[in-house]
């Protein structure tokens, strides 16, 4: 399943924000297989702040954890928001390297 962050916006900011954006895509994630692969993706992102990425991809990551995978990271606010919130939740997030036909 891939989640494309930009449906949300290209700015990314508030806490309440990624707490209704996660209640808003959670019908979706019902959907998904048990061993299906949930794909985060940035692009298109500009700015993205650990308040919304805590609330949006913090409970994400407890429940599908090695399954949830982030690519187009290469944003420096989405790579520092990542690190971040790998530090304060002790847990490493799994990045994925696209080829050139993903």
């Amino acid at each position: 399943m891939l989640i494309q962050l930009k449906k949300f916006g290209t700015t990314l900011i508030s806490r309440q924000a990624g707490k209704e954006a996660l209640a808003a895509f959670e019908p979706v994630l019902r959907e998904a297989t048990k061993n299906e692969k949930i794909e985060i993706d940035f692009a298109g992102v500009v700015t993205f702040t650990p308040s919304w990425g805590d609330e949006f991809l913090t409970p994400l990551q407890k429940r599908y954890g090695k399954s949830l995978l982030f690519r187009n990271t290469e944003n420096l606010s989405v790579q520092a928001t990542l690190q971040m919130l790998e530090e304060i939740n002790k847990d490493k997030f799994v990045i994925k390297k696209l080829k050139n036909n993903e």
